[in-house]
């Protein structure tokens, strides 16, 4: 999953979430649409064997075949890529907190792990909302209840021999500065790591799916790549265990080259400071280009797919610290 050069994926979004993207795109977000799309990302095998070591997926995609009847988990697969999982049921409204959510799940998860291990999931995703607004926005009790949830759902992940990615995502929506998004990071990671040694998740078997530390969208100053990279690096090695294989950056509302250019620049600048691979686990940050390109059309396919294999690819070099913009352009 944090192999030399590779990251990960995201295709997990929910039915609501990808209707907003196909209607930007002016597409109908129907199953066999769905699925096209996704059939279509997963069969870049460009992109699939030399850039990504694995690929989330919504519990409809897991159990989709392609056009031609192969599952869509075996596309993954022989293409050398590892099927995931995303199990969480949302971040709902979290009781006597106004304005901070929870997320919801745990009922029955036993269970369904060991569905989706039969379905081919060899790692699950479970995605908690932290949220900067003022300075009592996040509370000590929405930080503590999140990471419970996650070490609950990392232990019966690896009860049921599936990888748990556990993704405490601090939200980039507001106003403040890079910060304050330390503080409320270092934080919630301390936080997250102490409640996975309680409940006795084994570090080795878990990968950590975190934002990076950067400025809020709305803040007026904004922090330059170079101090992203040395914030970020900085929060981590302070509360992230060695014995943890790797971290698998989301995007979190930074632009396609944004999201590139921050991971390069933590993988060169620092790169004898990581004890960890520092990887990616992109959504959007992968994705805008082949959807804009695909169009739900056809004979946008090898478009698409072009689009893709070149996000995939400056992604992959900046897991080694070589990415430039000028590789952009050539793209």
């Amino acid at each position: 999953m944090v192999a030399r050069g590779k990251g990960i994926l995201a295709a997990d979004e929910s039915s609501g979430t990808i209707k907003k993207r196909f209607d930007a795109i002016n597409v109908e977000s129907t199953e066999d649409n769905r699925r096209d799309y996704r059939e279509t990302l997963f069969r870049t095998r460009e992109a699939m064997e030399n850039s990504i070591s694995g690929v989330i997926l919504f519990d409809e995609t897991i159990r989709q075949k392609a056009k031609d009847g192969t599952p869509l988990v075996k596309l993954i697969q022989d293409a050398g890529s590892i099927p995931g999982i995303k199990v969480d049921k949302g971040a709902k409204d979290l009781a006597g907190a106004p304005g901070e959510k929870v997320t919801e799940g745990l009922d029955g998860l036993r269970e369904r792990l060991a569905e989706y291990y039969e379905l081919g999931a060899r790692f699950a995703k479970w995605r908690a909302v932290i949220d900067i607004a003022g300075n009592d926005i996040p509370s000590g009790y929405c930080i503590a209840t999140n990471v419970h949830a996650l070490a609950r759902y990392a232990a019966l992940c690896q009860e049921a021999n599936i990888v748990p990615i556990v993704e405490p995502e601090v939200l980039m929506d507001g106003d403040h500065d890079i910060d304050r998004c330390y503080d409320v990071t270092e934080y919630t990671l301390k936080s997250l790591f102490d409640e996975l040694y309680a409940q006795d998740v084994a570090l080795e078997g878990t990968i950590l799916k975190p934002n990076m530390v950067i400025s809020g969208k709305k803040c007026p100053t904004q922090a330059s790549t170079a101090e992203i990279a040395e914030k970020t690096v900085k929060c981590f090695r302070e509360t992230v265990p060695a014995a943890l294989p790797g971290i698998v950056f989301l995007s979190g509302g930074q632009s396609d080259e944004e999201a590139t250019a921050n991971l390069n620049a933590m993988n060169a600048g620092h790169a004898d400071e990581l004890p960890w691979a520092l990887s990616f686990s992109y959504g959007r940050a992968l994705q805008a280009a082949p959807q804009k390109a695909w169009a739900g059309k056809a004979e946008n396919e090898p478009a698409a797919q072009a689009a893709f294999a070149h996000r995939a690819k400056m992604n992959s070099l900046a897991t080694l610290g070589e990415w430039s913009s000028d590789l952009e352009k050539a793209g």
